[in-house]
């Protein structure tokens, strides 16, 4: 990628624009998360506290699956050995990790969000909550790669979320599709005198066969 600087500006380019996102839709303070992307042996990844409306293309910061520093002289994401977990534990083209508001709340409140709504089945499943350990460790990576076990989203104790896709836009649409059932999920059982309804293992195992196939095809003559 090194060799090709032109793809290196526009990959880095789009992982900015992402971490835009991530901001402007409500997912972060600050710089209260972080963004990835894998190319090859290559992980561009956000710097440590830097505001993403000051990252420009001489902040291009990249790093290889053991951590080390190849591109760039700002400091890697303090939550670099997560990002890294994802990439080693599965097929992950990009991570987005956030200090979602009501995401943060339900993973203060019970040991996986209860299968609210159907697009569970497009995250694998319930989503599980990782157990509390200190941001940036190897331990909170580790206890983030049990919950994401047939996941693709996860929820942190006291922290936030976890979601990884194909791509920046898989990911980041996860990432807010988790932060929405979260949200719905607090407002249901707010109403005083009702419990929510649930589906079964059953109903999301149906629902996320059906979102497999779900959208366009990529040949429209099929």
């Amino acid at each position: 990628m090194k060799d090709h600087p032109d793809q290196l500006a526009a990959a880095w380019s789009e992982l900015v624009a992402t971490a835009r996102r991530t901001v402007t839709d409500g997912l972060v303070v600050g710089t209260s998360g972080n963004v990835s992307r894998r190319i090859k042996d290559l992980i561009l990844v956000t710097p440590s506290g830097v505001p993403y409306h000051r990252l420009g293309p001489a902040d291009t910061t990249a790093v290889d699956l053991d951590g080390r520093q190849i591109i760039g002289s700002l400091r890697p994401t303090s939550e670099l050995p997560m990002h890294l977990a994802v990439y080693r534990s599965t097929g992950a083209g990009a991570v987005v990790h956030t200090h979602a508001p009501h995401a943060t709340a339900v993973s203060t409140l019970v040991p996986e969000l209860p299968p609210i709504h159907y697009m569970a089945g497009d995250l694998g499943g319930p989503v599980r909550v990782a157990p509390y350990a200190l941001y940036g460790s190897d331990e909170l990576a580790a206890h983030m790669v049990d919950a994401l076990r047939d996941r693709t989203a996860a929820l942190l104790r006291n922290h936030g979320t976890i979601a990884y896709g194909d791509g920046l836009d898989q990911a980041l649409d996860r990432t807010a599709q988790l932060e929405w059932m979260c949200r719905v999920w607090l407002l249901a059982r707010s109403v005083p005198g009702h419990t929510p309804s649930l589906l079964s293992a059953e109903q999301l195992d149906a629902a996320g066969d059906r979102l497999r196939g779900y959208g366009q095809r990529t040949d429209p003559r099929d």
